[in-house]
């Protein structure tokens, strides 16, 4: 099944905006115990973590006021209730920007229109000494340069309804090869597609690819249920794999181009003088060679 849909087929609605924002409170709380916020222990529970009564108390609200965001009616709620939750939540920024996002969909952005890269871009992923590629909001591969190939494959092989990073983790042995966590990398795409579709939940091309995904992937079936939202840590170090040079570091260095549909840069740098940056140079040695 293809991540992208042709003019006429039908495509999966949009996401279901209340569903998703009750369940990702719902996971949020779960994971906060009562003495981890200073309340009291009292009955036993059912489920882990806070009940809604709690959480609540936490916020400084009504139980019955709680309740109805919880039910997706958070277009009603001023920011300073919505800020309460997130910190009683102990939510982090990207959390937080989900949270509003799914609670007033009116600062929610509209579906992003079809990309395509500017010229100027494609002459900066050529002119970079390092891997780089470009990525649409649906985790698209819109460009990318040589020695992105010699890191993590020739995607110019690929049909281009199947150049989709997320895709390519999930379902794609040969791209989760090059990963020497691919746990880790699998934790991270997941996290950036349930970030990326707070943002435009009417994309109905990024609800197929989420469709897609949970069909054919117990794994991302796993991870999309944790509700986590995130995109990874700027600076990260991903460790890599690779046939030639076996395993090495590269430092993930993730921008937002200016203009238009949101699209991201994305570069690695190995360390100077570190091992992994002589691995990378001969990667760019033998990607460079002339062809024989």
């Amino acid at each position: 099944m293809s991540s992208r849909v042709a003019p006429g087929e039908e495509v999966t609605p949009g996401l279901d905006r209340r569903a998703e924002l009750k369940e990702f409170l719902r996971s949020r709380r779960a994971r906060l115990r009562p003495e981890d916020v200073g309340l009291p222990t009292y009955g036993r529970r059912r489920v882990p973590g806070l009940r809604r009564e709690e959480l609540a108390q936490l916020a400084g609200m009504s139980y019955a006021y709680y309740a109805r965001l919880e039910q997706g009616y958070g277009d009603t709620m001023s920011a300073e209730v919505l800020e309460a939750v997130a910190l009683a939540l102990r939510l982090n920024e990207e959390e937080r920007d989900h949270l509003i996002r799914l609670a007033q969909p009116e600062r929610t952005q509209a579906a992003p229109p079809p990309q395509q890269l500017r010229p100027t871009v494609r002459n900066l992923l050529d002119a970079l000494g390092v891997p780089a590629y470009v990525v649409s909001r649906r985790m698209d591969i819109l460009g990318w340069n040589r020695l992105a190939t010699a890191v993590f494959g020739d995607w110019a092989q690929l049909p281009p309804e199947e150049r989709n990073l997320a895709r390519l983790i999930f379902l794609s042995p040969a791209t989760r090869d090059r990963f020497a966590d691919p746990d880790r990398a699998a934790v991270r795409a997941a996290g950036a597609l349930r970030m990326n579709a707070g943002k435009s939940p009417g994309d109905s091309h990024l609800s197929s690819l989420i469709h897609e995904l949970s069909q054919r992937s117990e794994e991302f079936r796993r991870l999309w249920a944790r509700h986590e939202v995130s995109c990874g840590t700027i600076g990260d170090t991903v460790r890599m794999r690779h046939p030639l040079v076996g395993e090495f570091d590269l430092v993930h260095e993730p921008m937002a181009l200016p203009g238009g549909a949101p699209m991201r840069l994305v570069t690695y740098h190995a360390e100077p003088g570190s091992r992994s940056e002589e691995a990378l140079r001969t990667l760019a040695s033998w990607e460079m060679a002339p062809l024989r």
